[in-house]
């Protein structure tokens, strides 16, 4: 499956293997991952592994969560999610973001996105 949001700053596309060096930038990060439940992730094959499993839920038919990459000026900048619940009824929506690009209005953006994709698209009828 593959799915592409644009927003008037932003190309969001399915993260995946290919995006591992930027990816573990921001994802080995201290500062920026202080509040992530998961992370940071202190080898790059911690990295790897989150990327493979990514890349393996877009290839479903009914992925249970949507990691996309978000892309600014072709730069890859972080990334926005839903996990949906097991009824597909619910969701959790995240986000993580390359210090460099914070304050800028970049993780709103790409969240209210992915939160009317998942509204609109995949009927989700509450978001965490």
């Amino acid at each position: 499956m593959y799915i592409e949001l644009r927003t008037e700053r932003l190309l969001l596309r399915p993260l995946n293997v290919m995006d591992l060096q930027t990816v573990h930038e921001y994802a080995s990060d201290p500062e920026t991952t202080k509040y992530m439940l998961y992370l940071p992730n202190k080898k790059l094959e911690e990295t790897h592994s989150f990327l493979a499993r990514v890349s393996a839920e877009w290839q479903k038919e009914e992925p249970s969560f949507y990691e996309f990459a978000i892309i600014y000026n072709s730069i890859h900048i972080g990334a926005v999610s839903v996990y949906l619940n097991k009824e597909k009824t619910e969701g959790e929506l995240g986000w993580i973001l390359n210090k460099k690009y914070w304050g800028k209005g970049f993780a709103t953006e790409a969240a209210l996105a992915v939160k009317s994709f998942a509204v609109k698209e995949l009927k989700v009828k509450k978001l965490h």
